[in-house]
């Protein structure tokens, strides 16, 4: 095993599978079963997830809602994906413990770093809801700020995409992939990696992210293991 404790971020999007909103319970199976495959094999495991499948504070702010207001209903939207991702681990077996940036007593753990490492220590997935507890932060930056707390040994971002390639493959064919990259030449070629606090973050701790096809089956065992997938992005 390549690492030992990693923090793996999911966007919300990703659990709606082939839906149009909400979650998607079969993607949401598959998600949990490559996670149990980490946890099988000892590696310490830290999820963050995004809210973007139920609602987005910058998009309800162009529409006229407080950007604040926005935000903390964002919040809101992460712990219950952190909740149903943790229901979908427990169903098969993984001990789990979810802590929230927003105190949810009588759902979840308040965010303590300690309480946060020692879940990890005794083996248990911990997930981390509600971002930084803060506005105007979006889950990359709370995914960045957790890992680096915890002592994560890398960021494992889970995408649709097999990594970072030199424009968005999606939309230009003749767009070729970065086996890896500097955090220099990130900024240098303006790719979008992360949001900048986030990744500016990362560079400061000398804190390595991997962009990764989490669709694929067996994917982040094997790159937790050692095998090349996905992008690097390192000092």
């Amino acid at each position: 095993m390549k690492y030992k404790r990693i923090l793996l971020k999911l966007s919300g999007e990703a659990l709606m599978g082939n839906k149009g909103f909400g979650i998607d319970q079969e993607r949401l199976g598959e998600y949990a079963r490559e996670i149990k495959s980490l946890y099988d094999n000892g590696c310490q495991v830290a999820i963050v997830i995004g809210g973007g499948n139920i609602f987005r504070g910058i998009q309800a702010e162009k529409g006229g809602m407080d950007r604040v207001h926005g935000d903390y209903m964002g919040m809101l939207a992460t712990v219950i994906n952190s909740m149903a991702i943790q229901s979908a681990l427990e169903v098969i077996g993984v001990q789990t413990r979810l802590q929230s940036a927003i105190k949810m007593e009588q759902i979840c753990e308040p965010y303590i770093r300690r309480k946060a490492v020692r879940h990890l220590e005794k083996g248990r997935v911990v997930i981390f809801g509600a971002g930084t507890g803060n506005p105007y932060f979006t889950t990359d930056t709370a995914a960045t700020l957790r890992a680096i707390e915890i002592e994560a040994n890398v960021i494992l971002k889970g995408t649709r995409v097999d990594g970072i390639y030199t424009a968005d493959p999606e939309k230009d064919k003749t767009a070729t992939k970065y086996e890896t990259i500097s955090f220099e030449e990130v900024y240098n070629k303006g790719l979008e990696v992360m949001d900048m606090t986030a990744f500016t973050l990362c560079k400061e701790n000398n804190l390595p992210i991997i962009v990764f096809d989490m669709n694929k089956k067996g994917n982040l065992k094997n790159l937790v293991d050692g095998q090349k997938i996905g992008t690097l992005v390192e000092m």
